[in-house]
């Protein structure tokens, strides 16, 4: 209830003011996503073994939602085991669920990779789910999304390159294939994206500025570490989103860790807007310092604005 009325709060407040964390929405829920469509607001998140679907009217009473599970993993092949970060997506009218996994016999990270789901009914958590197989990416990797712009459709993930992670875009032939080139977009190149012993870049998520620019937003450093926070990639409206000169990098993180409002490690975000057309980030967090990359992680979501630029700002 105290989330529902914060909630309410926040939306009846000036767009101009920045907003708290709400949450955790979830005890649980790391990787959350979210997708709305007909007047609902489908939810998910890592659960390792299955991919479920939480359907509300209200993501304040999201705990009120029972979830559905539509899929589960295969006792054995590439797509067995650490099903990680669902997203789903309504595409050319159907629906289509992406998601990393591995093989339970390989589990690591050269056999990690991004599958892709297709639902023809008006609701994803009806019928049944056909499996389109894995997307043909060069490099191993997780955390795939796609988006549209501008009538073509592109796919980012986090591949693995070396001892690093970086940020791979790719046109798509259709929502399951892959058309070339794949790009290397982006690296880790601060120390804030280097936390916790690895060089990490991962979930990548589009975002769409008023202004027509371009924003990717990712994950930065090994989710173990208090320093894991997201930062964000932009591009002009009419850029060349395959050139890796088109992309620039926010230099400090655009969300991390704030012990004043209780959120630590955060990352892994999704966007989505509120019934009156408000702007909304749903991200992990750890609700205290060093909690590492557990189940603790839970779902917090935050209003945020725009600037005269047509820049997404966060916190003020």
């Amino acid at each position: 209830m105290r989330h529902a009325m914060l909630f309410a709060l926040l939306l009846a407040a000036p767009v101009e003011q920045a907003a708290k964390p709400i949450g955790p929405l979830l005890p649980s829920g790391p990787d959350p996503w979210v997708t709305q469509r007909d007047g609902f607001y489908y939810y998910m998140h890592t659960q390792g073994d299955r991919i479920s679907l939480w359907k509300t009217r209200d993501m304040a009473k999201l705990a009120d939602a029972r979830p559905v599970t539509v899929w589960r993993a295969p006792a054995g092949g590439p797509n067995s085991a650490a099903i990680w970060a669902p997203e789903l997506h309504f595409l050319g009218g159907k629906w289509y669920l992406y998601y990393s996994a591995a093989d339970k016999a390989h589990n690591d990270d050269a056999h990690r990779h991004v599958f892709v789901l297709e639902n023809a009914s008006a609701d994803p958590t009806q019928d049944a789910w056909v499996d389109k197989g894995m997307l043909q990416t060069k490099l191993s990797g997780i955390d795939g999304t796609v988006f549209e712009h501008r009538g073509k459709l592109y796919f980012v993930y986090s591949a693995y390159v070396g001892d690093h992670s970086d940020l791979v875009i790719a046109p798509m032939r259709d929502p399951w294939t892959l058309a070339g080139p794949q790009v290397d977009i982006a690296a880790p190149t601060f120390a804030w994206e280097m936390q916790g012993g690895r060089k990490i870049l991962e979930a990548p998520e589009f975002l769409a500025g008023p202004e027509g620019k371009v924003f990717l937003t990712y994950s930065a450093s090994a989710c173990w570490s208090d320093g894991y926070s997201i930062g964000m990639l932009s591009a002009d409206a009419d850029a060349d989103l395959l050139k890796p000169s088109s992309w620039s990098k926010s230099p400090t993180p655009v969300v991390k860790s704030s012990p004043k409002d209780g959120v630590y490690a955060t990352g892994h975000n999704g966007f989505f807007k509120g019934a009156d057309g408000s702007d909304w980030i749903v991200f992990h967090a750890n609700g205290g310092p060093d909690w590492k990359c557990t189940s603790k992680r839970a779902p917090y979501m935050q209003k945020f604005r725009w600037d005269d630029g047509g820049r997404p700002v966060f916190a003020d």
